[in-house]
């Protein structure tokens, strides 16, 4: 039965997120319990938890008279997510150098890094992309535990469901845009340089290290906002900036 309660709770949590991000409610649009439970086939004892949990994320906006709204951003608050996903990500990995790593833990996020090697080829546009993004997504999530710290592990990973904040924001449903996969390139030195400063114990260069690997997603964004307007609506969340 608690098995049932937990799967019933990431649908609907996965469900919600994928409806706001994706457009499917546009910002200042008033969610309704009833009809959200019928698209997404839960319950509304998920369903509530579910809201309560982007309200948390930043997604929704509580009502004085109850319920939920979509929340609008502005370009500022999306550049500020990105930031801040960046000097969480890059305190983890000079908490990670400073403290020291177990081998065996060190040797599995090198794998991993030696594994997002074999998505890349001599062509960007033959690149296994799908194959990089679920990788790199495992990178990270790692990468925020090697600290051994629950908190800082939980705050990384609350950072990166904020809008925009993930390390895959700007890949997902870009696998034939070729600016991004050629930034992927620059994305897997830096995932190796990481991990060697983290080995080496330079606290200070594994800090730096991270915050910069964030600003490739803020480089993405600026080509996006910039120059290719029109993949705003195939990025997860984009459409909810107010213009």
């Amino acid at each position: 039965m608690e098995k049932r309660r937990d799967s019933q709770a990431l649908k609907a949590l996965l469900g919600l997120r994928q409806l706001v991000l994706g457009g499917s409610v546009q910002p200042g649009q008033r969610l309704s319990e009833i009809g959200l439970s019928e698209q997404l086939e839960i319950s509304r004892t998920p369903l509530r938890a579910a809201l309560a949990r982007l309200e948390q994320e930043g997604l929704l906006e509580p009502l004085p008279t109850g319920g939920y709204t979509v929340r609008a951003f502005t370009l500022a608050d999306v550049i500020d997510a990105i930031e801040l996903r960046g000097v969480l990500e890059g305190t983890a990995a000079r908490l990670a150098a400073e403290r020291g790593v177990a081998p065996e833990r060190l040797k599995a996020i090198r794998d991993l890094v030696d594994e997002l090697d074999t998505c890349f080829r001599e062509r960007p546009e033959d690149m296994l992309f799908d194959k990089y993004v679920e990788l790199n997504t495992e990178f990270h999530a790692m990468l925020a535990g090697l600290a051994g710290s629950e908190t800082m592990r939980r705050e990384v990973e609350r950072a990166m469901h904020l809008p925009f904040a993930s390390p895959s924001a700007f890949l997902e449903n870009q696998a034939d845009v070729l600016a991004f996969r050629r930034s992927l390139t620059h994305a897997q030195r830096q995932h190796r340089d990481i991990v060697e400063a983290i080995a080496m114990r330079e606290g200070a260069r594994a800090e730096a290290l991270g915050r910069e690997h964030a600003r490739l997603a803020r480089k993405n964004l600026d080509f996006v906002v910039g120059e290719a307007p029109n993949l705003i609506g195939r990025v997860p969340g984009l459409s909810l900036i107010a213009t």
